[in-house]
């Protein structure tokens, strides 16, 4: 009946998704992972790291553009006014959604790494052209291909194309690297995104991670000390 999906027996088939948000995130995710993957190894992903970094670094004009009283993090508010500009069809709740899923820190306002990750989730969720066009007509014409490589990043390890990455699906990437301490690298980095400690890793927690493999937040605190010296 089931061939293969019949022999599988595993925990992550039953994760439940802890949030609404979680739901759409999955669903969208698996949507995209039906269409495949043009990534072929963990290392490939690596070597994107620069030009990715760049990509994202080049947000920061548009973070500031939203930032209204300039004091380095966006409010609930000046999100809101963010996403009527975007000319997005996120409801009220969507958009509260998305802001206290992206405010790790709890500290109701938005850094910029939490940007980042909300405006991936944004193009993830969002796929439709008119959404795309509103993105490009607020400065941001080569973040799509930027999104669309960590979703390709995601969709690579995701191997059973669940919508989660589990640990055994991380070991399973970074072994076809074929590098001899390969199973200690897929822990730590594994660990990394894995960082509400359940096992399983969504593609916010992958984003994250993501932002602090390319280096965006040490950068930034680096920037910082520079102008105060």
């Amino acid at each position: 009946m089931g061939g293969a999906v019949g022999k599988v027996v595993s925990p992550k088939k039953e994760w439940i998704p802890e949030t609404k948000l979680e739901v759409k995130m999955v669903e969208a995710m698996r949507r995209r992972e039906a269409q495949g993957t043009s990534i072929k190894s963990f290392n490939s992903i690596i070597l994107k790291f620069p030009k990715i970094d760049e990509s994202l670094r080049n947000c920061k004009a548009i973070f500031e553009q939203f930032d209204e009283d300039s004091n380095g993090a966006i409010d609930q508010e000046e999100l809101r006014k963010c996403f009527h500009k975007l000319e997005t069809t996120f409801t009220e709740e969507e958009i509260n959604d998305l802001f206290e899923a992206c405010d790790i820190n709890e500290d109701m306002c938005m850094e910029f790494n939490e940007f980042v990750v909300l405006l991936c989730l944004v193009y993830l969720l969002k796929d439709d052209p008119a959404t795309l066009q509103a993105k490009s007509r607020m400065g941001m014409p080569d973040l799509e291909a930027t999104f669309e490589t960590l979703v390709d990043a995601f969709v690579f390890l995701d191997k059973n194309k669940d919508g989660y990455v589990s640990k055994n699906e991380m070991v399973q990437a970074i072994n076809e690297s074929g590098e001899r301490s390969s199973g200690r690298i897929a822990m730590k980095r594994f660990e990394e995104m894995d960082w509400d400690k359940n096992g399983m890793v969504n593609f916010k927690e992958f984003l994250f991670a993501f932002t602090n493999w390319v280096g965006i937040d040490d950068n930034e605190d680096d920037e910082e000390v520079e102008e105060k010296d």
